[in-house]
């Protein structure tokens, strides 16, 4: 147990753990699908973490048993009552004799700034920033799911496309070079077939994930549409960072680091991001894209091992 600590990263769409030995070596690492619980629900979060856990140690060719430090970074889970849900987990489980749970932006921050402060900004399905002062203070912007925000976020993305789409097929717009190529994705012959093909799912949300790559493409090509579309989630993107430096009141230039796989594989994207931040007055360097947050959360758990520091919070859950 005391050699052990347990680093979870905890999103909409997938769950990652990595097993490591206290000094930082890694072990085993397992991934399974989401555990935010504001989208999953309690029971099949809590699912979703006992399998993982179950999963990394097998990975590891070891028994499961109690670690000395677990750092669980977790989406839709900051309030006090979120985390009282998951302390109460992990003592039923005996994870572990020090427990931090975190929002799993603050995974971003630790895995991909030099100092240890900065802006954490994810983007992949959702989107959110979160910062840490100098002086460990915290804060955030966004993460209010896709019904009430996520601005910039795939789901965004995503739902600009269709539109688009739509609009053009219409002639209510310019033409563009999404309609056409977001047919042939889904295998429709005509655009009133996306009524059906979205709106009878019964999750359209997988779905929607499949646009942002396709969004991508079409601007590379040349595309007006798509490239206004990356823009602008440039812009939103850029408008979270901002906020949340202007709240620790981060000195410019703002270390940012990058995590989520719309923005990691959308140059565009990250190139409007960069612009914005620039224009509204928070340059970014460095920025470092982290492949594994859950790095991160393995580098938490051994500093809290270290430490016994209280955890941190934001104000606010993350959906």
């Amino acid at each position: 147990m005391k050699d052990l600590v347990i680093g979870i990263d905890g999103g909409a769409s997938k769950t990652i753990a990595l097993l490591a030995g206290a000094t930082g070596e890694m072990l085993g690492r397992a991934q399974l699908g989401g555990s935010n619980k504001q989208v999953s629900g309690v029971a099949a979060t809590l699912a979703t973490l006992d399998q993982v856990i179950e999963a990394v140690f097998a990975a590891a060719g070891r028994d499961v048993t109690q670690v000395a430090s677990a750092c669980l970074g977790l989406s839709g889970v900051d309030r006090d009552e979120d985390l009282a849900l998951i302390r109460a987990w992990a003592d039923e489980r005996r994870l572990s004799n020090v427990l931090t749970v975190v929002n799993d932006a603050r995974l971003v921050i630790a895995a991909g700034t030099p100092a240890g402060f900065g802006v954490g900004l994810i983007c992949g399905t959702g989107s959110i920033a979160v910062g840490r002062a100098p002086d460990g203070r915290m804060g955030r912007a966004g993460g209010w799911g896709y019904l009430l925000g996520d601005e910039g976020s795939g789901y965004d993305i995503a739902l600009r496309a269709l539109r688009a789409a739509c609009s053009a097929a219409d002639g209510r717009a310019v033409p563009t070079l999404l309609l056409d190529t977001i047919l042939q994705r889904w295998q429709l012959s005509q655009p009133s077939d996306l009524i059906p093909h979205v709106y009878h799912r019964a999750e359209a949300r997988g779905l929607l994930a499949e646009l942002p790559p396709l969004v991508s493409a079409c601007a590379e090509q040349g595309d007006a549409v798509s490239i206004a579309i990356l823009r602008g989630a440039g812009r939103d993107l850029a408008a979270a960072v901002a906020a949340v430096a202007r709240e620790l009141q981060i000195a410019p230039p703002l270390p940012l680091a990058i995590a989520g796989s719309v923005i990691q594989r959308t140059p565009l994207l990250q190139q409007a991001l960069q612009h914005e931040l620039a224009a509204l007055g928070w340059p970014a360097d460095p920025i470092h894209a982290v492949e594994e947050p859950a790095i991160g959360a393995v580098r938490l758990a051994r500093e809290a091992l270290e430490s016994h520091n209280p955890t941190e919070r934001c104000s606010r859950a993350a959906v």
